[in-house]
């Protein structure tokens, strides 16, 4: 039934992503490669997986056909575009650079069990304890010391230390750099337990990571749990794990299924009790939740919405706004009481708007992603939307490739594990809100080696 309602353009996506991802593959050594099919594989997850995964008959229904093709027309031009842009934002940003993947040398050559490579990664969980320590001090002052809640979630109820409005306002804009700084410090450990063959590191990053790791994990967040989780798997998979793709493939497969069954109890649990209680208790019963397929994994549909809206004249292209939005949102709201919002104006257009709603708040029920590609669009209309999006993953790749090429360090190592990751989560939104972890990791990495050139 969906295949007759699926039009042209919808398989020449499909066409476009196989050639695109042939196209990284082939790139692999020279450290493009694999954050292009990265991201080549978020975007059909989020565009084509959506239309495969859920009611496309219904969006046909709600949206019409034409909102829909055109839709598809802007996905395609997204893929065209981003195809050309690579090796042509890699050059300009990595042409002072050796093109050879260092991650495919390590592999090859089995650095991880030099003491060269050891020696790094026991430096790099050294140097994490003394921020780890102090942001976890933080945390307990701010929740009277709820040691369980912090630590161990499983056994009582989630913490919440860094809880603020939607909007922020006073001292939040740190309260919101704690949240990321976490993720960062949490992910870093996992990445060092991973990769470290001494005891002594095993012990400090185990113990660190086991007891940051389930502050996300009895989250409701999935984008927090995968920040947190993936990039420590991936540098067991790619560096740690001997035996050969078979091998790879089989452990890959068991964490997937095991990271897929928690994500479907915490969204089965998540609208009525904490996850905590619901483990407790055994979760929901109710049947019609535990059918229920994953929730927002729908930025198609969205894509859809826009051109909808926009046909209809209910919402209007920002031309660069809600891109301004994003960059400006590092400064706080304290010293910028009118700094634009992010997204609020998609929202209100979607049906969240709540004029009841507190002004912390931003007068809405809830806010909505706009995709990758449908946030372009509403920052620059059909053509230029897909383009600018193209743009902006496409640095993206090039600063994730220059971590691989610069992986001789593994301090970019590091960075270049969260980031794969985080470009999945960027298929909702480009947005630092989602890449803060990466840049605050980038910003970690450029102290230590300017105190070192100082010493």
């Amino acid at each position: 039934m969906i295949s007759t309602l699926l039009p042209l353009p919808f398989y020449l996506c499909c066409l476009a992503a196989v050639v695109l991802g042939l196209r990284a593959w082939i790139g692999r050594n020279e450290g493009w490669g694999i954050p292009m099919g990265a991201t080549v594989l978020t975007a059909a997850a989020w565009y084509i997986g959506d239309a495969i995964y859920n009611d496309y008959a219904e969006y046909v229904q709600i949206q019409g056909i034409d909102s829909l093709t055109n839709a598809w027309w802007e996905v395609l031009l997204f893929f065209i575009a981003f195809g050309v842009l690579v090796p042509i934002m890699n050059r300009k940003i990595n042409g002072d650079l050796e093109p050879r993947s260092q991650i495919l040398q390590m592999m090859k050559n089995l650095t991880i069990d030099t003491d060269w490579f050891q020696n790094q990664v026991s430096l790099i969980a050294i140097l994490l304890i003394g921020p780890w320590i102090i942001l976890m001090f933080l945390a307990l002052l701010r929740t009277d010391f709820d040691i369980i809640g912090m630590f161990f979630p499983y056994l009582g109820e989630k913490a919440n230390p860094w809880r603020r409005d939607r909007l922020g306002g006073g001292i939040d804009a740190i309260y919101a750099l704690a949240t990321y700084v976490q993720i960062m410090l949490t992910a870093l450990f996992g990445v060092a337990l991973a990769l470290s063959k001494r005891f002594s590191t095993i012990t400090l990053a185990g113990i660190i990571y086991f007891l940051s790791v389930p502050f996300f994990i009895f989250d409701r967040t999935r984008n927090s749990m995968l920040a947190v989780l993936i990039p420590g798997f991936l540098a067991m998979i790619s560096l740690r794990i001997r035996g050969g793709i078979f091998l790879r493939l089989a452990v890959i497969g068991v964490f997937f299924l095991a990271l897929e069954s928690w994500m479907k109890f915490v969204i089965e649990n998540r609208d009525k009790i904490s996850i905590s209680e619901a483990l407790q208790t055994g979760g929901t019963q109710d049947a019609a939740k535990k059918a229920a397929k994953h929730g927002g994994f729908n930025m198609f549909e969205e894509l859809g919405y826009i051109n909808y809206f926009i046909a209809n004249g209910t919402y209007k292209v920002n031309w660069g706004t809600r891109y301004f939005a994003e960059i400006v949102n590092p400064i706080p709201r304290v010293l910028w009481p009118g700094k634009p919002e992010i997204g609020l104006d998609y929202a209100i257009a979607r049906g969240m708007g709540y004029g009841k709603q507190s002004a912390s708040q931003g007068g809405i029920a809830a806010s909505v992603s706009t995709g990758m590609i449908g946030q372009g669009v509403v920052n620059f209309g059909r053509i230029g939307g897909p383009i600018a999006a193209a743009l902006l993953m496409a640095i993206w790749v090039a600063v994730l490739a220059r971590q691989d090429l610069m992986g001789h360090d593994i301090g970019h190592l590091l960075l270049y594990a969260i980031g794969l990751v985080l470009t999945f989560n960027m298929g909702r939104d480009i947005t630092l809100l989602v890449i803060y972890p990466f840049v605050f990791g980038w910003l970690l990495l450029w102290w230590n080696k300017r105190r070192k050139a100082k010493g």
